[in-house]
């Protein structure tokens, strides 16, 4: 009986992946409006395992919020603008096309600091309990 209740419980947390759930076309009016700007999921926390994507827009001399620290470990790729990156105690400026590492709790935290909007991609894994 456990073993049943196992596979039909594994069986249900299955997910099917079509070619109409596996793209995800930029949609304006899917965005979500933060106080700096706006972020849109291209993948979110339900889409598989806690994997996801995210694209990132501040206004002109905005952060999303003060620098932090968590868990998981950040991926950031620049695409539009001029970002000020804080790691650890220390800042760089990078302009588009740079790629930016965050290990598990190290205080980070991006800043537009052009007079452009900023945009970037943010891939992150969050934790599953």
């Amino acid at each position: 009986m456990f073993v049943f209740l196992l596979i039909q419980t594994l069986t249900a947390q299955e997910k099917v992946f079509t070619i109409e759930n596996c793209v995800n076309t930029f949609d304006l009016d899917k965005k979500h409006t933060t106080e700096v700007g706006y972020q849109y999921w291209f993948a979110d926390k339900d889409l598989l395992d806690g994997r996801t994507l995210k694209m990132s827009v501040v206004e002109p001399n905005k952060a999303t919020h003060a620098p932090h620290k968590h868990l998981e470990d950040e991926f950031f790729f620049i695409l539009e603008g001029s970002a000020e990156f804080f790691l650890d105690g220390k800042t760089v400026t990078v302009p588009p096309y740079t790629s930016l590492y965050c290990p598990p709790n190290i205080m980070h935290g991006i800043r537009n600091v052009g007079d452009t909007q900023l945009k970037y991609l943010v891939i992150k894994k969050y934790n599953r309990d």
